[in-house]
């Protein structure tokens, strides 16, 4: 038996071969993400009736902390009451980093921080929450739901 120690112990020294990673499963994840991206597009380009294809049109956007401009509190209008006050080409540019989904059949959210650029100058950052529904196998996004703070938003 003690000549199986030094055996055993040359074996657990040695380094174990590359192993194939596998790939993440899919669960529709992909579907989900693309509507929340071509949400934000719109914002970007200011198309608010492509907006509205996106959309429960009663859903709610919703912000808590300090946006834009100073101002600061809690905000929620209707995607209507939101669509009718996008402009075409304000410079608005939204983007999202590190998602995290959560689905369960035709219910999802996704979580991520954001930030948004004018003109090319960073101007607030938070974390967005979109939930959406799956209806007739195409996503809409229910509501968007996000923290806004203007300080500590990076360079």
């Amino acid at each position: 038996m003690f000549h199986l120690l030094p055996a055993l112990a040359l074996a657990a020294a040695a380094p174990l071969p590359q192993a194939e990673r596998l790939p993440p499963p899919d669960f529709g994840d992909k579907d989900v993400l693309a509507t929340v991206d071509a949400l934000l597009a719109t914002l970007e380009t200011g198309d608010a009736p492509a907006l509205l294809k996106l959309v429960y049109p009663d859903g709610r956007v919703t912000g808590r902390g300090t946006f834009v401009g100073g101002a600061s509190g809690l905000r929620s209008r209707s995607f209507t009451e939101y669509a009718a006050r996008m402009t075409p080409g304000s410079g608005f540019i939204e983007r999202i980093t590190n998602p995290v989904i959560e689905q369960d059949g035709d219910v999802a959210m996704v979580w991520a921080p954001f930030t948004i650029t004018m003109d090319g100058k960073r101007v607030s950052c938070g974390i967005d929450h979109f939930d959406l529904v799956r209806e007739n196998g195409s996503w809409k996004v229910m509501n968007l739901t996000f923290s806004s703070r203007t300080e500590g938003c990076g360079a």
